[in-house]
């Protein structure tokens, strides 16, 4: 999908201008006159500042993209993708959309959706842009002002991504659904101590609760937990994927997956919600 088919759902990243795409030219652009060209890959980089530095970088991209591929978190995207083919048809926006794996499986299940994958690393818009023939991809941050209009979109999801519960809520149709994913303490267990990975925080769930509840009523809930084998591939792309990439030195990564059993089953725990944002 181009940025041009999904074009009336943006506005203007300074200004809040609805945008549109100038005729025979790579460029969108709104009515104060701010322009922004068209990547040559087809994403459309509305962030108006350098990525930060905690941004996925190319390398990160790449792994997740291989570990997502191997299938080794399928029923996580087979989950999502049952909740999809229940929305109504419109947009669907994958806040923090990464590669693009599980917004293609949502896209998958249901045809009349067209979708949007929004994220502040460029490496991760440019991956997504290619992932699915209904899937525009937009450089933005999560945690900033979405560049999208309100009540512009009819499903968020947002998996092992960030949460902005007001900005969700602005862009979400009144009744459109919002669904999270995320991790349980004991999801990856069996990597964590040997690997010296981040914790996961025990009340993340409560906290989850307290965050939406602001915004959204909250409709239902799916504990989900399953095992994968992972080889040295895999492991290192596991943990190249996220954030532990930033925390881990490479060299001392390969020492440390060096002393596991390999292969090793490793549990996958999360939980998906999903949440109604309200009426006005």
């Amino acid at each position: 999908m181009s940025i041009s088919d999904i074009v009336d759902l943006l506005c203007c990243p300074h200004c809040q201008n609805p945008l549109s795409t100038a005729p025979a030219a790579r460029t969108v652009r709104c009515g104060s006159g701010h322009t922004f060209d068209l990547a040559r890959q087809g994403y459309l980089n509305l962030l108006g500042e350098r990525q930060p530095l905690n941004a996925d970088t190319g390398g990160m991209v790449a792994a997740r993209d291989r570990f997502l591929r191997c299938g080794h978190y399928r029923p996580i995207a087979e989950r999502l993708a049952a909740l999809a083919a229940t929305a109504r048809p419109g947009c669907l926006l994958d806040a923090g959309c990464g590669s693009g794996y599980y917004a293609a499986a949502m896209l998958d299940a249901a045809p009349e959706l067209r979708g949007l994958g929004v994220d502040v690393s460029v490496p991760a818009c440019r991956r997504a842009a290619s992932v699915h023939p209904r899937l525009a991809a937009v450089v933005a941050d999560v945690w900033q002002r979405l560049p999208i209009r309100d009540a512009a979109v009819d499903l968020v999801s947002s998996v092992f991504a960030p949460r902005n519960a007001a900005e969700f809520s602005r862009v979400l149709r009144p009744g459109g659904l919002l669904v999270v994913v995320h991790p349980e303490p004991a999801h990856l267990e069996q990597l964590r101590r040997p690997l010296r990975l981040l914790a996961i925080e025990d009340a993340k769930g409560e906290r989850l609760h307290r965050t939406l509840s602001a915004h959204f009523t909250w409709c239902s809930e799916q504990r989900i937990q399953f095992d994968t084998e992972l080889d040295k591939a895999a492991v290192g792309d596991l943990v190249g994927m996220g954030p532990n990439a930033f925390h881990l030195d490479p060299a001392q990564l390969e020492t440390l997956v060096g002393r596991l059993a390999l292969p090793v089953t490793v549990t996958a725990a999360v939980t998906i919600s999903a949440w109604q944002r309200r009426q006005p």
